[in-house]
């Protein structure tokens, strides 16, 4: 029945109104939570119990109603767990993590309870709703922009990867993420943990709390048909050593089929019961995730528990699920709390913690990094042959030695990289000490043979605010730039600045040869390009090992963007000085070497080692009375104009970019050839602005050869084809 009463002035927007639950005037009377605490002192009080029922059906009420006033959003697997959520909170933890983006209407259901959101304006339930699945609102899933939220949440198998950079960043504190068992499947939740556990043994306070509801998205869940004892044996299996499971079918006094059920048909005393195991299930897995014990938490309970429907049909609303729905209208009336229940739950949420959790959760302040100083850098001589990767390890050393919160990830190995020395001057993570591999517990180098494990700790540990390094061969790293991709997006809409997370790719296509096409993979290339236009995201390509410091020193400069620097492990001839890279991470390019003639050529090349047949190209125009110039692109974002970028949406903007008159002095001539050994998507800002007749070589596709320079002819990238083409388009 709805009640006419008067309500608090938040509560604006809520339709629909109930009655005092039983009880309420013993266990409700006064907060649970006192006035200067931060959470539930007596987890076996019974009004801890009640009162956490009462905010786990608040947040139930609030993300249904959220969801159905856009008739949008996925209210089913957040409703599942809401007892879980709320031990959390009402114990006081607030650094809360989820792997699951459709959880993102439950996180700003708490995220408005406790506060949190009067920091973007909502103050208000109806503000809630007219801001949900908004531009500037409250979008479809969590991102770096709405307060108290720690981080980012879409593909699944990510959740933990935050949860662990937030828990080694910060000892002491708790960092839960909720995972569903749709996502279990992902094959990196489980591997990533345990890789981390064996290096980071004592870095234990991240909790998993696995949403064990039956269904996924559309369907059973592929773990829906394991026995209670299988999934405590999965856990236990994967180096969990306390697993602690509370499942509602054995507080179901209704009858209720199947082995998952809805908590909130029981009899208000089964509930309360079952919600006293649930917080007492979180105080112990808390405690022992912060005591040094590895620990999962388990709540198995029907998708869908206390909304609309249940099940897989609760996963997310559709057109027709809208507040007058008969089975929205339902829902809502079923968890429809009194107005005092109302208050009782903000005042408990508002003290929870310490305060709201845009004040209080540990991204909402930013975290101090060691100053570095002038990196040793050491510039080369024209002409030396010399290994980039050699010489940006020999920096990356440094800042370790430095930093002791910087961490580097690689998966395929350092040394095989070219980059041998970031081990000896860091040491690989590991339990069994070696000098012969440079092994030791207390290193800085991570290498679990996962490129998601790799991306996810370094991209995480970036957003949480510090310094990392991943480093891949080229060819692998398209398995852990779903991580990354999501940061980086995060971090251009970021409310705080944190060190831009940094990638170095090596070994690229053209050095892979004898390996065949398998390792000869340079189309990563075309997904940053267009990544490029995010306006936070600059690959890098150096020239050479002078060029890749220069590179490397601007990197870590930078904060909230994702640098890519790509260079080989080959020796090269030094073509720049550390000015003149300066000056093209500034312009976007360089000029290497230019022939006058009657007629130019403009050779305007990305990377290193694609610069050989330029520079063989170059020397045979002249004999025929042609000009040329050879330009290095190094920073090609530099090169786009400033409306093809979306640079001024940035959190830290940079708006930097090359004039016309500047492009036209560097990229002017009668003819222009574009020529990489990647994706000619790189090329597109050099293509956009040139006006004279112009071509592409690039990358074509791999083949096993015995030299860099057969690959390259494999893939039309010769001097004599660059010639050909070029004194066709001078006439």
């Amino acid at each position: 029945m709805t009640i006419t009463v008067h309500t608090p002035a938040f509560a604006e927007g809520i339709q629909y109104f109930g009655e005092l639950f039983p009880g309420f005037e013993t266990h409700g009377a006064t907060p649970v939570i006192a006035a200067g605490q931060t959470g539930i002192t007596d987890p076996s009080n019974p009004a801890a119990a009640f009162q956490t029922l009462l905010y786990a059906d608040a947040l139930r009420y609030l993300t249904l109603q959220v969801c159905a006033s856009k008739a949008s959003g996925h209210p089913g697997g957040f409703a599942s767990q809401a007892e879980a959520y709320a031990s959390l909170v009402m114990l006081g933890h607030k650094n809360i993590i989820t792997e699951v983006g459709h959880h993102a209407p439950g996180f700003y259901s708490a995220m408005f309870l406790d506060r949190s959101l009067e920091a973007m304006g909502i103050d208000t339930v109806q503000q809630l709703r007219d801001k949900f699945r908004e531009k500037h609102g409250l979008i479809g899933h969590l991102s770096g922009f709405i307060p108290g939220i720690l981080a980012p949440a879409g593909p699944l198998g990510q959740g933990q990867h935050f949860a662990m950079s937030a828990a080694k960043l910060h000892p002491g504190k708790l960092f839960p993420f909720t995972v569903g068992d749709g996502g279990l499947g992902e094959p990196y939740i489980i591997s990533a943990m345990q890789h981390f556990h064996t290096a980071f043994p004592t870095v234990t306070n991240f909790l998993p709390v696995l949403v064990w509801n039956g269904y996924s998205q559309e369907h059973h869940s592929m773990v829906s048909t394991k026995t209670n004892q299988e999934m405590l044996s999965y856990w236990q299996g994967n180096g969990f050593e306390e697993v602690i499971l509370v499942n509602a079918k054995d507080f179901d006094d209704k009858n209720q089929t199947g082995e998952y059920v809805d908590s909130t048909l029981f009899s208000p005393e089964k509930r309360l019961a079952f919600t006293q195991a649930v917080l007492a299930g979180i105080d112990k897995a808390a405690k022992s995730a912060l005591s040094g014990k590895l620990t999962v938490f388990i709540i198995k309970q029907l998708k869908g528990a206390g909304v609309h429907a249940t099940g897989s049909k609760s996963h997310n609303l559709y057109a027709h699920h809208t507040l007058d729905n008969a089975e929205i209208i339902a829902g809502l009336k079923n968890r429809a709390l009194h107005p005092q229940a109302w208050e009782l739950v903000r005042t408990n949420c508002e003290r929870a913690g310490g305060g709201s959790s845009s004040k209080v959760a540990v991204t909402e302040s930013t975290l101090p990094v060691v100053n570095l100083g002038t990196l040793p850098l050491e510039e080369y001589a024209q002409g030396e042959a010399k290994v980039s990767t050699t010489s940006m390890g020999r920096l990356v050393g440094y800042v370790g030695q430095q930093d002791k919160n910087f961490l580097v990830t690689n998966a395929d190995g350092n040394e095989a990289s070219g980059i041998a020395n970031i081990n000896q001057a860091l040491k690989i993570i590991h339990p069994t000490t070696d000098d012969l591999y440079f092994q030791a517990p207390t290193g800085q180098v991570y290498e679990p043979l996962s490129e998601d494990a790799c991306a996810g700790l370094a991209a995480g540990l970036a957003l949480m605010g510090a310094r990392t390094l991943w480093c891949s061969y080229e060819s692998f790293a398209i398995n852990g730039l779903p991580i990354w991709q999501t940061v980086t997006q995060a971090m251009a809409e970021l409310r705080r600045p944190t060190p831009s997370t940094i990638t170095l790719y090596t070994a690229g296509a053209l050095e892979q040869g004898r390996n065949g096409w398998t390792h000869q993979r340079p189309e990563i290339e075309a997904y940053f390009a267009s990544m490029m236009r995010n306006g936070n995201v600059f690959p890098l390509f150096p020239t050479d090992a002078n060029s890749i410091q220069a590179c490397y020193d601007w990197a870590l400069t930078t904060q909230n963007k994702g640098v890519v620097i790509t260079a080989s492990k080959s020796p090269l001839p030094i073509r720049t000085t550390f000015a003149q890279t300066r000056q093209g991470l500034e312009d976007g390019a360089v000029v290497l070497q230019e022939f006058a003639g009657d007629k130019q050529v403009v050779f305007a090349v990305i990377g290193d080692m694609t610069l050989v047949p330029a520079f063989e190209a170059a020397a045979f125009l002249k004999t025929e009375g042609i000009g040329s110039k050879i330009v290095s692109i190094i920073n090609p974002r530099r090169l786009y104009r400033p409306t093809d970028v979306a640079w001024d949406t940035c959190s830290e903007p940079d708006g930097g970019f090359l004039s016309d008159a500047k492009f036209n002095e560097i990229f002017g001539g009668n003819a222009l050839i574009g020529v990489t050994g990647g994706a000619p998507a790189m090329l597109e800002p050099v293509m956009l602005r040139a006006n004279c007749p112009r071509d592409t070589f690039a990358w074509k596709r791999g083949e096993t050869t015995a030299s860099a320079g057969e690959l390259m002819a494999f893939n039309g990238l010769t001097a004599e084809a660059l010639c050909k083409r070029g004194i066709e388009l001078v006439g």
